[in-house]
C-alpha cells in the first residue's frame, strides 16, 4: 500500500481527539502536519495543545508546525494556509476535522450556539478548503477529507438537534459539490465517519466515563483515513465512508482491537441507519 511519506497535511482540530489521530496515523509515514487549532495554552478540562500535539506527531516521525487557528476567522486561516506552504513547500492533503457540537432542541440552543457550530463546522470547513485548493490544485495525488455523516433527508436524523444536523451535513453537502467541482481537475474529495461512537473528549462530555466504554479509540478512523487519502485522487472522489466500511473492505477482520472495552457493547453513532 502507498504511504503518506513526505506528504503535507493540513488539519484543523489536530490538537486532539480524532484530529490527533489522523495526524499521528500519517505522521507513521514520516508526513508533515500543520496543526490548525486553537489551543496553544492547556485547557482546564480538555487535553492536549498544538504543542503538546506536535511533540506526539515528531515521536511518531513526522513533522509538525503547531499553528494557533480559529478557524472562524479567514485572516487566521490564510495566514496559517501560507505558513504551511512556506514551511514545507505545498499542502497535498486537507483534513477538515474541527466541529463544534450542541445535541439541543431548537427552544434549547442560544443563537450564540447556534452560530458557533456554523460558523465553525460549515463556513470554516468551506473556509480552509478555498485557502488550500490553491495549492491542493498543484499537488501530486491531492485530497480533501471531511470529518462529516453521510447525507440524509431522514427527519428522526433532525429532530432533536435540528442546528447541529444541519451544520454536520454542511460539511458533507461541501463534499457533494467541491467532489463534482475539482474531479476533472483531480482533486478527491471525500467524507469519513465512525458506524460507532469514539472516545473523545466531546464523548466524556456527553456521556462520562460510562459511554467511553462503549466507544472505539480515535485509531479506527485514523487507519480508515490513511486507505482514503492513500488512494487514487481521480478515482477515489464523492465518497461517503464509514470507517469500519474501509477497513473491512481492505481486509481487516479484527475490530476488537479498537474497542475501549472489547467486553463492552458498542454505541452506534449518528446519522446511519
Amino acid at each position: 500500500m502507498a504511504d503518506l511519506g513526505g506528504k503535507t497535511l493540513f488539519i484543523s482540530g489536530a490538537s486532539r481527539g480524532i484530529g490527533l489521530a489522523f495526524a499521528k496515523r500519517a505522521a507513521r509515514d514520516g508526513a508533515n502536519i500543520a496543526i490548525a487549532a486553537k489551543t496553544a495554552e492547556p485547557h482546564p478540562t480538555l487535553p492536549g495543545t498544538i504543542y503538546t500535539a506536535a511533540e506526539e506527531i515528531e515521536a511518531a516521525g513526522g513533522k509538525a508546525l503547531p499553528l494557533v487557528v480559529d478557524i472562524r476567522f479567514e485572516d487566521q486561516v490564510r495566514d496559517a494556509v501560507e505558513k504551511t506552504v512556506e514551511k514545507f513547500g505545498g499542502i497535498d492533503i486537507l483534513i477538515n476535522n474541527a466541529s463544534a457540537i450542541s445535541l439541543t432542541g431548537t427552544l434549547e440552543t442560544p443563537m450564540k450556539r447556534y452560530d458557533l457550530m456554523h460558523q465553525i463546522n460549515v463556513r470554516g470547513t468551506y473556509l480552509c478548503s478555498q485557502a488550500c485548493l490553491p495549492f491542493l490544485l498543484r499537488g501530486n495525488n491531492p485530497h480533501i477529507l471531511n470529518n462529516s455523516p453521510p447525507l440524509s433527508m431522514k427527519a428522526k436524523w433532525f429532530q432533536n438537534h435540528v442546528a447541529y444536523t444541519m451544520a454536520k451535513f454542511g460539511m458533507s453537502m461541501c463534499v457533494l459539490g467541491m467532489s463534482a467541482e475539482f474531479a476533472d481537475r483531480g482533486v478527491a474529495v471525500n467524507a469519513i465517519w465512525p458506524k460507532t461512537a469514539i472516545a473523545t473528549a466531546a464523548m466524556q462530555m456527553l456521556g462520562g466515563d460510562e459511554s467511553i466504554k462503549a466507544c472505539r479509540k480515535p485509531e479506527i478512523m485514523a487507519d480508515a483515513a490513511h486507505v482514503i487519502l492513500t488512494s487514487d485522487s481521480r478515482q477515489c472522489t464523492g465518497n461517503f465512508f464509514v470507517d469500519e466500511d474501509v477497513l473491512r473492505e481492505n481486509g481487516v477482520k479484527d475490530f476488537g482491537q479498537y474497542a475501549v472495552d472489547p467486553s463492552h457493547e458498542l454505541m452506534p453513532d449518528f446519522f446511519l441507519d
